[in-house]
C-alpha cells in the first residue's frame, strides 16, 4: 500500500474515533472534548488536502445518481464540521478561550447541538459510501479468498442485524430530537457504563452504515442500467 493511501486511511480511522469520542462528552469533561475536537477539525482539513483529486475534479465529468448521492453526503458533512467549528470556537473555555468570544452563546448551543448529531449522522453515512472500498481492501488482505467469499452471506445478514439495533437505540436515545432542535437542552447520563454507551454508538454508527452502503450499491445498479439502455 502507498504512504500516501495509508496516511489517508490513519487519518480516517482517527477522525472516527475522535468523533465517537466526542459524543461522550459526559465521561471525558470539558477539557478533554475541546483538545479532541480541535484535533478532529485538523484531521478534517488534513482529510482534505489528502483527497485534493476530489476538488480538482468537481466541475468535471458527468454527475450520475451514485456521484449526486455523494456529492450530496459530502456537502452536508462538510457544513455540518463548519457548523462544529463555528460554535466551538464561541464555546470555548479552554483551546480557543485566549479569542475572548463571549457573544451570540446560546444561539451557539443550539448549533452546536444540531452539528454534533447531524455530523455523527452524516459522517457514519460517509462512510457507508466508502464501505465497498474498505470490503474490497479486506478480500485482498483474507487468505485465503475463499473464506471471505463464504463470509459474503455472513455479512449482510451480521450488517442488518446490526442496522436493526441501532435504529432502535437511535429512537431510544431520541437522537431526532435534537437533530430537530426540539429541545434546548441533551440528556446526559453521567452514571451510564461507558462501554455500554459506545456500544450503543457504534450500534447506531452501523445503522447508517448500511444504508449508504446499499443505497450507493443501489445508485451505481441505476447508472449501470441507464448507461446500457442508450
Amino acid at each position: 500500500m502507498r504512504p500516501k493511501a495509508v496516511i489517508k486511511i490513519t487519518a480516517d480511522i482517527l477522525m472516527t474515533l475522535a468523533l465517537l469520542f466526542l459524543m461522550g462528552y459526559q465521561f471525558w469533561g470539558d477539557m478533554a472534548h475541546e483538545w479532541v475536537g480541535a484535533g478532529m477539525f485538523l484531521l478534517f482539513i488534513i482529510h482534505h488536502i489528502l483527497n485534493g483529486n476530489w476538488h480538482k475534479n468537481l466541475f468535471h465529468g458527468r454527475y450520475s445518481p451514485s456521484r449526486l448521492f455523494m456529492l450530496a453526503i459530502d456537502i452536508l458533512v462538510f457544513l455540518s464540521m463548519l457548523g462544529l467549528m463555528i460554535s466551538g470556537v464561541i464555546l470555548s473555555n479552554h483551546v480557543f478561550a485566549f479569542l475572548g468570544i463571549r457573544g451570540g452563546m446560546s444561539l451557539a448551543r443550539q448549533l452546536h447541538m444540531a452539528s454534533s448529531y447531524w455530523g455523527f449522522v452524516l459522517m457514519s453515512l460517509h462512510l457507508g459510501i466508502h464501505w465497498g472500498m474498505l470490503m474490497g481492501m479486506m478480500k485482498r488482505a483474507w487468505k485465503p479468498e475463499e473464506d471471505f467469499k463464504k463470509g459474503k452471506i455472513v455479512f449482510p445478514v451480521l450488517g442488518a442485524v446490526v442496522a436493526l439495533c441501532g435504529l432502535t437505540v437511535f429512537i431510544r436515545r431520541n437522537l431526532l430530537t435534537y437533530m430537530l432542535l426540539r429541545t434546548q437542552f441533551v440528556f446526559l447520563d453521567f452514571n451510564e457504563p461507558v462501554p455500554l454507551f459506545y456500544l450503543d454508538y457504534l450500534a447506531m454508527m452501523g445503522t447508517f452504515i448500511f444504508l449508504a452502503y446499499y443505497a450507493s450499491r443501489f445508485f451505481r445498479g441505476m447508472s449501470g442500467k441507464n448507461s446500457q439502455s442508450r
